[in-house]
């Protein structure tokens, strides 16, 4: 963002970034309703991308590792996804401490919208910066991402 004297605004990175994620969950959940999908937020994604490319059951804390969310965070997210039938839980029978959860067939039919979505969103946000800029982009962020959680 410039400010008065044209200068680049480096103090406002978190409102910038909250614009820019807002802007994105609107778009998601604009394209989510086109397509009719109940149930679905923006928050699902992380852990609907880890479940698409498992095979069988896998413990929550596995997509808890995954996203990089915290327990209780997840355990929503699994709850609402179960509730509107996309995933299944089954408790452990070795470990009354684990449970385990995977996609049923509704929800491994979100599969192509998620990733149709997906696409919209990326062709949007990158527009038509060059790849190069893009690799920085994605290296400043990383960094950024590590400074904020060290």
């Amino acid at each position: 963002m410039m400010d008065r004297n044209n200068k680049m605004n480096t103090e406002e990175i978190v409102a910038q970034i909250a614009r820019i994620r807002e802007s994105s969950n609107a778009l998601i959940e604009t394209e989510l309703r086109k397509r009719s999908i109940k149930g679905i937020v923006p928050a699902h994604g992380a852990a609907l991308v880890f479940l698409f490319q498992q095979k069988k059951p896998v413990p929550i804390k596995a997509v808890v590792e995954s996203t990089r969310r915290v327990k209780s965070t997840v355990t929503v997210m699994i709850n609402t996804l179960e509730k509107y039938g996309y995933v299944q839980k089954t408790p452990c029978e070795a470990d009354s401490r684990v449970t385990y959860v995977e996609l049923t067939e509704k929800g491994r039919k979100l599969k192509k919208d998620f990733y149709e979505i997906s696409t919209i969103l990326r062709k949007k946000i990158y527009g038509n910066m060059a790849k190069g800029d893009r690799e920085v982009l994605i290296e400043l962020l990383t960094e950024i991402e590590q400074n904020i959680r060290a």
